[in-house]
């Protein structure tokens, strides 16, 4: 879940003490040198840079969270058997099992994936607790689904943000606006492009501790972010929430697990008690039980536990105030002309998109979420295939560049609004392949071979494409008749299978990453004479090897003088 914007953790100056002396406390004990004077993350280093212009606005949709507090003594060490669970500090630092696990291993998965990321698995973990309770104490089934789901309050623009439905209820129940969904509390417009299958079951479920856990992972360590950094770090945890008093409870969460945790059994953890909407005033290091108020104080209303909707306001609910998505019409393309690129290289141009009224005016500050489709593995700067983008003040967003994968063929790049149906629009991508315009023999040994021998050197080219290296260039080998005639030759020099069978063409061959390519070893039947292997690439390079078949030159020996012929030479006594 996630802070309104503007909303204070608590009203009241004794609450705003308690909180601030707790914040201090913690970060001066768990987080130096990333906070101000009171305890805080400096606004200098918590926002994003101005720079960055991937926006995937809030991952879950900027819904409440929880904001108690870790303890302040340090976890560590881990709690005995004699201990038990209700030893100072303890209680908090116990994650439940199947939960802890799934967040192990979306770190591990993400560690390979993602290895520049370094995603911690103690931040899911943080998340996880201000978001959900970790899954309500660990209230999930063996396979890591949670027993009910977990609802935040429906974004009807009532003290949170207006968002208009975008699953006709599937995720969230609700047809008319959208509600943050799961342990993780992604809202569903967020989930339909970051839900992962964390559990291998086939499917996407917001409401699995796996699978959300996962898309977490993935959704922080977008953008080609590098969380061992506080400034990255800072950037993607605001991208979850845009709070700054969020990123203050995640931080001192994150910084509480990774000094020590233990699991726990499934069910048995604790769930926090306050929350960024509850406005009843209470402390929330120390809240008061409820029911029971201190003298002098009035009874405050329970805090409002995930999954139960707010009580309906008395007044009636404001008419909410058009947004600039309200006002877009349609979208259309800004110069992208032709999207081509090589395998393997980025695409030279990138995708712009322009949001527009009915009366073609430009519209800033909304988002575009461009998205990849279609059977290629190209990607987006980072490795994604989605990517969503604010757009400038003239309402034009400009996707990340494209990077060709291997794939050749077309593929589309779909843009499609955020937060308003209107029609999407389609880019044409076409991957072409590597290529290569000279091939040359890297040796100038004559080949030569005896009838049903087999020839000493193997041939070896070099592609390269206007004077560069050429690898990973498709080619093809084949003993030809003639210069004049390019089909198979039925004999001469020949190749030979894995099953020793003769061959003489040859596919699929790549050139490597130095532009080489070396043939297999060549043999000869019983024919002789003078045969040429042509060798050809993507790309129109050719080139043809002679290869000669003779046999063996023998010489005749003197003849040896004989014995009577000696002695006639020899002269008389």
């Amino acid at each position: 879940m996630a802070a309104q914007f503007g909303r204070r953790l608590r009203k009241g100056a004794v609450a705003t003490t308690v909180a601030a002396a707790a914040v201090a406390a913690l970060s001066a004990s768990q987080a130096p040198g990333v906070t101000d004077d009171q305890g805080r993350q400096t606004a200098a280093d918590a926002q994003a840079s101005p720079e960055t212009s991937v926006d995937d606005g809030a991952a879950t949709g900027n819904s409440p969270y929880y904001t108690d507090l870790p303890p302040l003594k340090s976890p560590n060490p881990a709690p005995s058997a004699s201990a038990g669970p209700a030893a100072t500090g303890t209680t908090e630092a116990g994650i439940p099992a199947t939960v802890l696990d799934a967040y192990k291993k979306a770190a591990a998965e993400l560690a390979e994936s993602k290895s520049g990321c370094n995603l911690p698995w103690q931040l899911l973990a943080a998340i996880g607790k201000v978001e959900s309770g970790q899954a309500r104490g660990g209230n999930v089934d063996a396979n890591g689904t949670t027993l009910g789901r977990i609802l935040g309050p429906k974004l009807n623009g009532n003290g949170f943000a207006y968002i208009k439905d975008t699953d006709n209820g599937a995720y969230d129940g609700d047809s008319t606006v959208d509600r943050a969904v799961g342990p993780m509390q992604f809202i569903p417009s967020t989930w339909a492009w970051a839900g992962r299958d964390g559990n291998g079951d086939g499917a996407k479920d917001p409401n699995n501790v796996y699978d959300a856990a996962l898309a977490a992972g993935h959704y922080l360590c977008r953008n080609g972010w590098d969380l061992s950094t506080q400034a990255d770090l800072n950037r993607a945890i605001l991208s979850y929430n845009n709070s700054q008093d969020y990123l203050n409870t995640v931080l001192s969460w994150l910084e509480y697990y990774r000094k020590g945790t233990h699991e726990i059994p499934d069910g048995t953890g604790t769930v926090p008690s306050n929350r960024s909407d509850d406005h009843s005033g209470g402390s929330t290091a120390s809240p008061s039980t409820p029911g029971t108020p201190t003298p002098g104080q009035t009874p405050t209303t329970p805090p409002t536990s995930p999954g139960t909707e707010p009580a309906t306001p008395s007044s009636p609910t404001p008419t909410p105030t058009p947004t600039p998505t309200d006002t877009v019409d349609h979208l259309e393309d800004v110069g992208t002309l032709k999207l081509t690129a090589t395998a393997g290289e980025a695409f030279g141009r990138k995708i712009s998109t322009r949001a527009e009224t009915e009366a073609g005016k430009g519209v800033g500050k909304v988002r575009i979420r461009f998205t990849i489709v279609g059977d290629t593995d190209a990607t987006f700067t980072g490795g994604e295939t989605v990517a969503t983008v604010v757009t400038n003040t003239a309402g034009v967003a400009v996707a990340p560049t494209l990077q060709a994968g291997e794939k050749t063929g077309n593929f589309t790049v779909r843009a499609l609004l955020v937060g308003r149906t209107v029609s999407a629009l389609d880019y044409t991508a076409t991957v072409t392949a590597r290529a290569a315009d000279t091939l040359t023999r890297t040796s100038d040994t004559a080949l030569t071979c005896t009838p049903g021998g087999e020839f000493a050197d193997q041939v070896e080219v070099k592609a390269t494409d206007n004077g560069a290296v050429a690898d990973k260039v498709a080619a093809t080998a084949t003993l030809i008749k003639s210069a004049d005639d390019p089909t198979e030759n039925d004999k001469g020099p020949y190749f030979k299978d894995a099953d020793g069978k003769t061959v003489r063409t040859l596919t699929d061959l790549t050139t490597d990453e130095n532009g080489l390519l070396k043939l297999p070893k060549l043999y000869a039947d019983d024919t002789t004479g003078t045969f040429l292997l042509r060798i050809t690439t993507t790309g129109g390079a050719t080139l043809t090897v002679e290869l000669t078949v003779a046999a063996a030159e023998t010489t005749t020996p003197s003849p040896t003088p004989s014995t009577s012929e000696s002695a006639s030479e020899t002269p008389a006594a």
